[in-house]
């Protein structure tokens, strides 16, 4: 999509932002991502069955109590937007290709975000994100918030602890004021503070034998690069700032460093220039602060997020195999629910489940192996679902089933569509319902045989077998001995013979 419908999309999709809320978070979700090595843009490479710009937009909104929020896209910056869709508050920015030859980096990523909304006559809080940080929580986003909130200072530094050997440590390090400087005398109440942030090939191209000395609010202090290199303490990429210092400061950035681009790690030289305070806060969680660029770190972080789901879920319910099997987020959350309200819920899910957000579970519900459930799915009390089965339907439908419903194996069963209480669909069945010609299946029916049903109306108690039936209703006929009539062999009038001739 060219440079001018993008533009025409986001202003679609933008939302004034409310001025009277101290907080705003900027999400930069726009790098397409050369590393992972996909036409999709990293942006909305899924977490846990969502993008994963979608989840840090989440869960900065969340964590900040705000609505007020700033998408900087770029590249596949129209299918990133309509991936995280409008809502009240959010605003998307657009920066552009920097294939062009224009200034990249995360600098003019946060420039492009500052400039789609006017500064605020107080003193703002604006908090930058990462979009690529999948698996970022809403705790971490508050515990971040809490840290800038409690202490006086004009930028803060979201960390990490790197926990791996330092030799596989290729992050940013955090470089804070020791304990004492060159000549011995106490840093005093400069101590912790942020100096600076340095690269990894940085601190490599350092001399050994000389230590690496840094200037700190005119006072110089000395770092060997073996204590650089073992330095645990890395950057995440998150950043707080107050909103002032932040619009005054960014356009002091340059490109004069080893990436060639405008780099936001650069302000914290420029705010300790300028006797700002830099500080950081370690999050409590390794975890949550991963990003990727790469599909290795990518699955590394599908892995997580499947344990995560497992973790809260395995004391709850059944799952037959915790490394394959996909519940969404909003059904986890159900389940939970469900618990604490009604007590032991008895559900079983096979290994291969895959679950979408809008299904809906009950108790005593038991999904077989590689069943996949989309869309409005609503599970009544004792359904049970055989192997392989596809329930689904499209936005805006219901698929319902009632109370003991049995579905055996390899079956699909999809659309706009409800079966009754007790009716049994046993292995063969495709069963479909659309918006003009919905699909209701009685009580205590049962489907069998290779048949097709589309969009009938079915009676209670009803054996039908071997039959392709289309928008028919089809009735409960006692016989005279008093047994209802089966229905079986129908099939449609032959369409299409005039085509069919002899080799």
């Amino acid at each position: 999509m060219k440079e001018e419908p993008v533009r025409d999309l986001l202003a679609q999709l933008n939302s004034p932002i409310e001025n009277d809320i101290p907080r705003i978070g900027i999400v930069l979700a726009a790098g397409h991502g050369k590393r992972i090595r996909s036409e999709t843009s990293k942006m909305l490479h899924e977490i846990w069955g969502r993008p994963t710009a979608l989840r840090v937009a989440r869960a900065v909104q969340q964590g900040l109590d705000s609505p007020n929020q700033i998408i900087v896209v770029g590249i596949k910056g129209a299918d990133v937007a309509k991936a995280t869709s409008a809502q009240s508050g959010r605003v998307f920015a657009y920066q552009e290709n920097p294939v062009l030859g224009l200034p990249a980096g995360t600098g003019d990523a946060v420039r492009v975000g500052l400039q789609s909304f006017p500064e605020a006559t107080a003193d703002r809080d604006v908090y930058i994100f990462l979009g690529d940080m999948g698996l970022l929580t809403e705790a971490v986003v508050v515990q971040f918030r809490t840290s800038f909130e409690k202490v006086s200072c004009d930028m803060m530094v979201l960390t990490g602890l790197y926990s791996g050997p330092a030799a596989a440590n290729y992050y940013g390090r955090i470089v804070r004021v020791p304990a004492t400087d060159v000549d011995g005398a106490p840093s005093g109440e400069d101590r912790d503070k942020v100096i600076e942030i340095r690269e990894h090939k940085d601190i490599l191209g350092l001399d050994p034998q000389t230590p690496y000395q840094a200037v700190y609010n005119g006072r110089t202090y000395a770092f060997s690069q073996r204590e650089l290199l073992e330095t645990s303490e890395i950057n995440t990429g998150v950043f707080a700032f107050k909103e002032a210092a932040l619009r005054t400061y960014i356009r002091q950035i340059d490109t004069d460093n080893v990436q060639g681009e405008l780099m936001l790690t650069d302000l914290v030289q420029i705010f300790n220039q300028h006797q700002l305070i830099v500080r950081a806060a370690v999050a409590d969680s390794e975890e949550e602060i991963l990003a990727f660029n790469v599909k290795s770190v990518w699955h590394q972080m599908q892995t997580i997020a499947r344990r995560w789901a497992y973790e809260r879920l395995m004391d709850t319910i059944t799952i037959a195999d915790e490394q394959d099997f996909f519940i969404a987020d909003e059904v986890i959350e159900q389940i939970l629910l469900m618990d604490k309200d009604i007590g032991p819920l008895d559900i079983v899910i096979g290994k291969g489940v895959h679950i979408g957000p809008e299904v809906r579970l009950n108790r005593r519900v038991n999904i077989g192996d590689r069943s996949h459930l989309h869309g409005h799915v609503v599970l009544s009390e004792d359904v049970h679902i055989g192997v392989g089965v596809e329930l689904s339907c499209y936005q805006g439908q219901s698929l319902v089933l009632g109370d003991g419903v049995e579905i055996l194996s390899r079956n699909i069963v999809k659309g706009n569509l409800r079966i009754g209480a007790k009716s049994r669909i046993e292995s063969g069945v495709i069963m479909t319902g659309s918006d003009e010609h919905p699909m209701r299946v009685g009580e205590r029916v049962t489907v069998k045989g290779i048949s097709y049903l589309y969009g009938c109306q079915i009676d209670d108690d009803l054996l039908i077998e071997h039959s392709v039936i289309k928008c028919k209703r089809v009735e409960r006929v006692r016989r005279r001995d008093g047994t209802i009539q089966s229905v079986r062999y129908v099939l449609p009038q032959p369409e299409g013979l005039d085509s069919i001739s002899e080799l």
